[in-house]
C-alpha cells in the first residue's frame, strides 16, 4: 500500500494545445499503477479544456477552487468534494470558473487516448 499527499507531489509545466492557457501544472500520483492514470490538474483563473472526448471513462474529483464542467447540453459548476462521471466517448470540457483557480483529480485507464474535437 502506498498513501500520497497531492501537497507533497511536484507540479509539472501541462502545456498542450487542448487548454485555452499555459496557465496549467499536472502533479502525476501513483505513476506506477499499471492499470489507471491518476493525476492532479490545476488550472488558472478562467483557463479550461477546449471540448474534447476519451477512449474511456473518466472520473473527476474536485479538489480546490471553482470550476465548470461542461458537455454540448449543460454546464454545471463544481467546487471542492464534487465529483463528475465522463462516459467513454461524450464529447465535454472542463476547467476553471473566470474568477476562481481550480484543481481536480482525473483517473481513467492507462493508455486512454482523447480527441480533440474544437480548435
Amino acid at each position: 500500500m502506498r498513501v500520497s499527499r497531492i501537497s507533497e507531489v511536484e507540479k509539472a509545466p501541462f502545456g498542450s494545445s487542448i487548454f485555452t492557457s499555459r496557465d496549467v501544472t499536472i502533479q502525476s500520483i501513483f505513476p506506477e499503477s499499471e492499470e489507471y492514470e491518476v493525476h492532479n490538474v490545476n488550472f488558472g483563473r478562467g483557463t479550461r479544456l477546449k471540448f474534447h472526448s476519451h477512449d474511456s471513462e473518466q472520473i473527476l474529483i474536485v479538489t480546490a477552487g471553482r470550476g465548470i464542467v461542461a458537455t454540448e447540453q449543460e454546464e454545471v459548476t463544481v467546487t471542492p468534494g464534487d465529483v463528475a462521471f465522463i462516459p467513454a466517448g461524450e464529447k465535454h470540457w472542463h476547467g476553471a470558473a473566470g474568477d476562481s483557480e481550480f484543481s481536480h483529480i482525473f483517473i481513467y485507464r492507462r493508455g486512454c487516448q482523447y480527441t480533440q474535437l474544437e480548435d
